[in-house]
């Protein structure tokens, strides 16, 4: 849930304009970079999850032990692994939004702290 809100947060309300200006930017710090290593992540974290909650409702059925153990493995090595990718992202978003100015970003301030927030909150879901 929670990488499925910091991906549509980033792609609703990521990239803005100046009325000025008619073109997008990142509403991080004009990084293009930010936004887009939160989408990947949140992409990412989202379809490892149905994948890891087919493997979930398959386990009874598997009866090789092995098979069993290799599973296990990989689920904890890949959350151990995305839980290190969200601690990233919540740095790098954090740190992208604290040197971005006020008067660029209008109302889609609230959808870039929700996405930060939400990206805390995903190092501690995984």
């Amino acid at each position: 849930i929670f990488a499925l809100i910091v991906f549509s947060c980033l792609v609703g309300d990521g990239y803005t304009s100046l009325p000025e200006k008619p073109q997008l930017f990142c509403v991080f710090n004009h990084n293009e970079d930010a936004c887009r290593y939160g989408i990947g992540i949140g992409v990412l974290a989202f379809l490892a999850c149905i994948f890891f909650f087919m493997v979930d409702i398959y386990f009874p059925q598997i009866s090789n032990a092995t098979d069993r153990k290799y599973l296990v493995l990989a689920d904890v090595g890949f959350s151990g692994f995305w839980t290190f990718l969200w601690f990233v992202g919540f740095c790098f978003l954090t740190n992208q939004w604290s040197w971005t100015r006020a008067e660029e970003v209008y109302i889609v301030a609230d959808s870039a702290r929700a996405a930060i927030t939400f990206s805390f909150f995903s190092i501690f879901s995984w």
